[in-house]
């Protein structure tokens, strides 16, 4: 559980396999330990960096606003400091939305843009205001997860989500970018990807029968996109 100081706050990151570098970002109110499925399948092929934004996790929890502008930064700051100059980029929800902000901010960093169950605008419906019913209707929550959340913490990134809105500068994205979304996704109408997908010029859109965490229903199905996109077949 290597920790590194970055962007001023303290970052837990896991470093697995060997190959091209993937990072992982993650999802709203979720840690490394929701996606070890995914690392353990994915690091058979390449080098995978995940680790816990800021406010997750190990990872610091300031009790300041964050933007998603501010947790791109931490994760281009990340990868400086484990030796990574560039590498795919995989985010999930509101990882999503930070690699959208990373490609825009740090487009050297981003070789392959990966965008899953994630959007560009904000939603016309608004997630519930519950704390308890957000993390149901995102489905990402794990029990298995090793440290929890504080309500304050998820709060302060669901407000950053809410403050990013990139749509109009979609065509400045330049890295090849896949969009893997759920046409039954609740909290990311399927809508929010075709405009993704619009917007992207250099950008593949593939759908899935389920809803905003559709990878954990079709995990080998999942795997098996990004695996060819980013090896070019």
């Amino acid at each position: 559980m290597p920790l590194v100081n970055v962007n001023g706050i303290s970052v837990n990151y896991e470093i697995h396999g060997k190959g091209e570098p993937l990072v992982l970002i993650g999802g709203l109110g979720t840690d490394i330990s929701v996606y070890r499925k995914m690392i353990s399948h994915l690091s058979q092929k390449f080098m995978i960096m995940a680790f816990d934004n800021r406010g997750a996790g190990f990872s610091d929890k300031p009790d300041i606003p964050y933007t998603i502008e501010m947790m791109a930064d931490d994760t281009a700051a990340l990868m400086s400091a484990a030796g990574i100059e560039r590498a795919n980029i995989l985010g999930t929800s509101l990882g999503g939305r930070i690699a959208m902000a990373l490609a825009l901010r740090h487009p050297g960093r981003v070789k392959k843009l990966i965008l899953v169950s994630t959007f560009a605008s904000q939603p016309d419906k608004k997630l519930p205001k519950s704390y308890h019913a957000i993390k149901l209707a995102t489905g990402w929550v794990s029990v298995f997860r090793k440290k929890t959340q504080p309500y304050y913490a998820f709060m302060r990134q669901l407000e950053a989500s809410r403050g990013f809105v990139c749509a109009a500068r979609l065509g400045e994205i330049s890295a090849p970018t896949l969009i893997l979304h759920g046409t039954k996704d609740s909290i990311a109408p399927f809508k929010l990807a075709e405009e993704m997908h619009s917007g992207i010029t250099d950008s593949k859109l593939v759908s899935f029968n389920g809803g905003h965490a559709f990878p954990l229903m079709h995990g080998e199905s999942f795997i098996k996109e990004v695996e060819t996109f980013l090896s070019g077949t």
